[in-house]
């Protein structure tokens, strides 16, 4: 068997945001919290950060650019970048993701390190490529640890986006639905 008749076996969905922009996903886990599913998304392509770097006094600092305007300015830049590198940079739903093969980390390789959450954990992100905006140095980087969303499943039995009102409710179980998933791959 072949790496291709394995891919077939995958369950894929698109999930579509406000905007109009679509991500290819494949469906990790299925659960429920307080009566309503809920499936855990891996995308098909991989998740992708630009990140702005910022002197701050002696040193340097990594702040994720995130505001849409702000991607959508430095897009067109990135993308040709990435280019470079055979990779297709794209304005997928929830996040940027890149098509193509990252390159292999190997011992020598810039990893930054991001602070994810007010607890002082660190994301672990593989440098790719970087370029300057109007004097401004960016970086992008691809997350070592698997970029998972939780989209809400509907009447129809299709994945959904959640609202964030939807995220607000539900963070406070993301630790419980976290020890569930661990649970059942251990």
């Amino acid at each position: 068997m072949d790496e291709d008749d394995l891919e077939m076996d995958v369950e894929t969905v698109t999930l579509t945001d406000d905007a109009g922009r679509t991500i290819t996903c494949t469906i990790e886990h299925a659960l429920e919290v307080e009566g309503q599913d809920y499936v855990l998304l891996l995308p098909v392509d991989s998740p992708v950060e630009i990140i702005a770097w910022q002197e701050d006094g002696d040193e340097e600092e990594a702040v994720p650019v995130e505001d849409d305007e702000d991607i959508n300015l430095l897009f067109p830049v990135a993308k040709v970048v990435l280019e470079e590198q055979n990779l297709v940079l794209k304005r997928t739903a929830v996040t940027l993701t890149v098509e193509g093969d990252l390159p292999d980390l190997t011992e020598e390789d810039d990893l930054a390190g991001l602070e994810s959450d007010g607890e002082g954990e660190e994301e672990e992100l593989q440098f790719l490529a970087s370029f300057y905006y109007e004097e401004q140095e960016f970086g992008i980087y691809a997350p070592l640890d698997p970029f998972f969303i939780l989209a809400r499943v509907d009447a129809n039995n299709q994945p959904q986006l959640l609202s964030p009102e939807e995220l607000e409710k539900i963070e406070p179980l993301l630790p419980m639905i976290e020890d569930q998933l661990i649970d059942q791959f251990e």
